[in-house]
């Protein structure tokens, strides 16, 4: 089969297009004819070498793809075959099939398109988790997103609307301030200042009446972090998902003592592993959410599969204004 092979780590440009064998499903997995595959941030770390948990090399990169299921493994009875799946595999996406745990697919909604699915893929999950899990989001606060115009911070200002929240988007750029409205942001907090320290926290006592926000979610770091960090409201939490920006920063705790805040983590793969029952029910939510009409994915630029590389490097890159996906077969 067709998949994307990485041989060594390495800036995305050297990925090839090759020839692997394909999978068979083991017991409790099936076997998912990949359609589109989401090209992600945490994918440019791993073919990058930079992840947490890397694979053993050769292997094909890519998690959370979408296809149709066409086996199952010896004694299951579910999924069925010819189901239209969100298939949540760590890696193996960037090929024509991957096989996985048969718990770790989730059946689409039927009007969803593979597009529309490898565009949410990975993304509202991880916001989700944020919010519901570590956040303990309720309606009626403020939500404060950083990144609101990447991937998981479109999905986290959509979300947190849902559930009945203020929400306030984080952005560098000013001209994607109109996209980050649309999602259902109420006010956009310019990230672009040099003295951010003061003029992040100064943006959001403006907004929230000099309280703070309830919430705040980060997959930047950086400086960021800590200029947020002095915008949480008393007994705030803020939900560190990642670090775009480049550097992991550090915490001083007497300030968490100070103002009775939280930081905590999220590694939403950890959730997929220990607690599938929990997972299927934030797709769940977020499917029905999307029938609603309540959560519309981002916009997808679609790459054939031998531009992956490109496809990584635009992400790199933030020459997208929406998502990126890989197109192995049409709907």
């Amino acid at each position: 089969m067709r998949a994307i092979v990485v041989d060594e780590f390495g800036p995305p440009e050297r990925l090839r297009l090759g020839e692997m064998p394909a999978p068979q499903p083991g017991p409790g997995e099936v076997l998912v004819e990949v359609n589109m595959a989401p090209v992600n941030y945490v994918d440019l770390l791993v073919v990058s070498g930079t992840y947490q948990s890397l694979p053993a090399r050769p292997f094909i990169p890519g998690k959370g793809p979408v296809g149709v299921v066409t086996a199952l493994g010896p004694g299951l009875t579910a999924p069925s075959i010819g189901d239209r799946v969100l298939a949540m595999a760590e890696e193996g996406g960037y090929a024509e099939a991957v096989a996985l745990r048969a718990d770790q697919c989730y059946r689409l909604p039927p009007r969803m398109s593979f597009v529309e699915a490898a565009s949410l893929s990975l993304v509202y999950d991880t916001a989700w988790f944020a919010l519901r899990e570590r956040a303990r989001l309720v309606p009626g606060e403020t939500v404060l997103v950083l990144g609101a115009s990447g991937g998981v911070g479109h999905a986290s200002v959509q979300l947190a609307r849902a559930i009945g929240a203020r929400v306030l988007a984080g952005i560098a750029r000013p001209e994607r301030a109109a996209t980050a409205l649309g999602a259902g942001a109420d006010v956009v907090i310019d990230l672009s200042p040099e003295n951010l320290r003061d003029t992040l926290r100064e943006q959001v006592w403006a907004a929230t009446d000099g309280q703070g926000a309830d919430v705040i979610l980060d997959p930047l770091g950086g400086d960021v972090f800590g200029a947020a960090l002095r915008a949480l409201a008393w007994a705030g939490r803020l939900v560190v998902i990642g670090f775009a920006a480049g550097q992991i920063p550090m915490v001083k705790t007497n300030y968490l003592l100070l103002k009775n805040i939280e930081v905590s983590g999220l590694q939403v793969s950890d959730y997929r592993k220990r607690r599938p029952a929990q997972m299927a029910a934030c797709f769940a939510e977020i499917f029905e959410l999307y029938d609603q009409g309540a959560i519309t994915p981002a916009t997808a630029q679609v790459f054939p599969l031998d531009q992956a590389g490109e496809a990584l490097a635009a992400v790199r890159d933030r020459r997208l204004a929406g998502r990126a996906v890989l197109r192995l077969r049409d709907d």
